[in-house]
């Protein structure tokens, strides 16, 4: 390795914000998802667990996702922008599958999920929030040509 070859891998690249202008109000609404799917998983789960199992856990699968994509958007760096990117399009097939099926097979759900009815419970949020960051992170990602 050459010096010069040293010295470049030594720099360490600051990453990229991803929190600049509207990916603060990403960053908010994945933060107020994350309380909200998180505390309604975490007392269903605690209180009347067998009632409706699937519903509590995809609730509280959602919460994980919303958390995981929150500290990505935070974070960070190229790295971060495609986890995020990743997380985001299973986040939008996660609302579309359990949307549909709540629609289709309502009996399958006897409670909401997060994601029950395309979160019409959440007013939609649920199904444009991916949408969004998605669209956010590619009109930001580095090395786009305009």
């Amino acid at each position: 390795m050459t010096s010069g070859e040293a010295e470049m891998t030594a720099v360490e690249e600051k990453p990229t914000r991803l929190i600049s202008g509207p990916g603060m109000l990403l960053v908010w609404f994945y933060g107020v998802m994350v309380v909200g799917a998180v505390s309604r998983s975490a007392y269903q789960i605690a209180t009347d667990f067998q009632r409706a199992p699937l519903a509590y856990a995809l609730s509280a699968v959602a919460g994980v996702v919303y958390g995981f994509i929150t500290y990505t958007l935070i974070r960070g760096g190229e790295t971060a922008r495609r986890a995020a990117r990743v997380c985001c399009a299973a986040e939008l097939v996660g609302v579309l599958v359990v949307g549909t099926w709540t629609l289709v097979e309502p009996s399958a759900f006897p409670d909401a999920t997060v994601w029950s009815d395309y979160g019409m419970g959440y007013i939609f949020i649920p199904v444009l929030l991916p949408l969004s960051a998605m669209y956010w992170l590619r009109k930001t990602a580095t090395g786009r040509v305009a």
